[in-house]
C-alpha cells in the first residue's frame, strides 16, 4: 500500500489518480482544510473512489492520529504531498507552515521510521532557492538564502529528512516543484486566477509589472516524475565526501531534484497564451513585486533524467490550453 498525504490536493489528486490507473493500493490523506474553496477538493476525491482507494480526513499536523494512521495500516511507501502551500499566503499565516509543514513533516518522518517503510518521497519547492540568481538551478547549489517563510520550512523539510536517512537509514527523496500548472489546479495560483479574472472582465495582477519568468511544469509531467521516483529508492552515494560536501546526495539514503519543465516563460507571455485560448483580451492591473517572490525560475532537472530517464515534456502552449479547456467545463463557462 502507498500512503499518499494531501490526496485532495493538486498534485496528490494527480499522483493518486496516476498510482491507481496502474493497480497500486492506495491510503489518501487530506485534511480538507479551507485555505482554498473545500468543493474543489472533495470534487477531486470523488473522481478517486473504487477500487484501490481508501480515504481518511486527517491532518498530519495530528500527532496521536497519524501515529494511529501508520500502526493500523503499515504502508509499504509514502508521498508526502500535503502541506501549507504559497509563499504569500506565509507573510499573513506563519504559524499554518509551523504546523503543517514542520510538525506535520515530524509526523511523517516518525510514522515512516518507526513502520519500515521502504521510501519517502515529499515535496519540496523551487521557492527554496531563494535569493539565488545563478540559473538554472542546480540541485548542487547552495540554498541556505530563502526568502520566505514557506521556502524556509521546505528547506528545514530536506534537513529533518537527511537527518532520519542518516539515523534510521530510511530511504528518503525531496523533489523541488517548478511552478505547477494544469486541470485541477489550486484557485491560488496565476493560470487559474487569470483564467477567472479574465473571464469576469476584472482586472488580473500581474506582479513585478510583468518582468517575471517561471518555469512552468504541467501536472501531468510532475506526476509522472513523482512515481518514477517514487519507484526508485534513495541510496547512498559512497563518493559523497565531507571535504566537498554535495547538497543534493549523500553518504544516507537521500537525495534530492528538480522536477521542472527547463522551458522558462516569460509571464506576459503566459498571460497571452490564457487569452488566445479564451479570445478575450485581459485588463492588467500592474504592480510592484511582492515581498517573498523572485523574479525569474528555472531547472536544470539533467539529475532526475539520469537516476530514473524522464525529464518534463508538455509545452507551456499545450498546457495552457488544457488547463483553460478544463475551466470552462469545470464551471459550464460557454465563453
Amino acid at each position: 500500500m502507498i500512503l499518499v498525504t494531501g490526496a485532495a490536493g493538486f498534485i496528490g489528486y494527480h499522483v493518486t489518480r496516476r498510482l491507481l490507473d496502474r493497480g497500486d493500493e492506495v491510503l489518501g490523506v487530506d485534511n480538507l482544510n479551507d485555505y482554498y474553496d473545500p468543493s474543489l477538493k472533495e470534487a477531486r476525491l470523488a473522481r478517486l473512489t473504487g477500487d484501490g482507494f481508501r480515504f481518511e480526513r486527517l491532518d498530519i499536523a495530528d500527532t496521536d492520529g497519524m501515529r494511529r494512521l501508520f500502526e493500523t495500516h503499515r504502508p509499504s511507501r509514502v508521498v508526502n504531498l500535503a502541506a501549507q502551500a504559497g509563499v504569500r499566503y506565509s507573510l499573513t499565516n506563519p504559524y499554518a507552515y509551523v504546523d503543517a509543514n514542520l510538525l506535520g513533516f515530524v509526523n511523517i518522518l516518525e510514522g515512516c521510521r518507526h513502520n519500515g517503510v521502504d521510501h519517502l518521497v515529499f515535496a519540496s519547492t523551487s521557492s527554496i532557492y531563494g535569493a539565488n540568481t545563478k540559473q538554472p538551478f542546480s540541485e548542487h547549489d547552495n540554498v541556505d538564502h530563502p526568502v520566505s517563510l514557506y521556502a524556509a520550512t521546505k528547506k528545514a523539510n530536506e534537513l529533518m529528512a537527511h537527518t532520519y536517512a542518516h539515523l534510521y537509514a530510511l530511504p528518503v527523496t525531496g523533489l523541488r516543484f517548478f511552478t505547477v500548472y494544469g486541470p485541477w489546479g489550486r484557485p491560488d495560483m496565476a493560470l487559474f486566477k487569470f483564467t477567472r479574472g479574465i473571464l469576469e472582465g476584472e482586472p488580473i495582477p500581474v506582479f513585478n509589472e510583468g518582468r517575471m519568468v517561471r518555469d512552468f511544469t504541467y501536472i501531468d509531467d510532475i506526476a509522472e516524475g513523482v512515481v518514477r521516483v517514487l519507484d526508485s529508492p534513495a541510496t547512498g552515494d559512497p563518493s559523497w565526501s565531507g571535504d566537498d560536501p554535495d547538497p543534493a546526495r549523500s553518504y544516507a539514503p537521500y537525495r534530492v531534484f528538480n522536477i521542472g519543465n527547463s522551458q522558462p516563460v516569460d509571464l506576459l507571455r503566459y498571460i497571452s497564451l490564457i487569452e488566445e485560448r479564451l479570445g478575450i483580451k485581459a485588463k492588467m492591473e500592474m504592480l510592484p513585486m511582492q515581498p517573498g517572490d523572485v523574479p525569474s525560475t528555472m531547472a536544470d532537472v539533467s539529475e532526475l533524467e539520469k537516476a530514473v530517464g524522464f525529464r518534463p515534456r508538455i509545452t507551456v502552449e499545450e498546457g495552457v490550453a488544457r488547463f483553460v479547456d478544463w475551466y470552462k467545463d469545470y464551471y459550464g463557462v460557454n465563453a
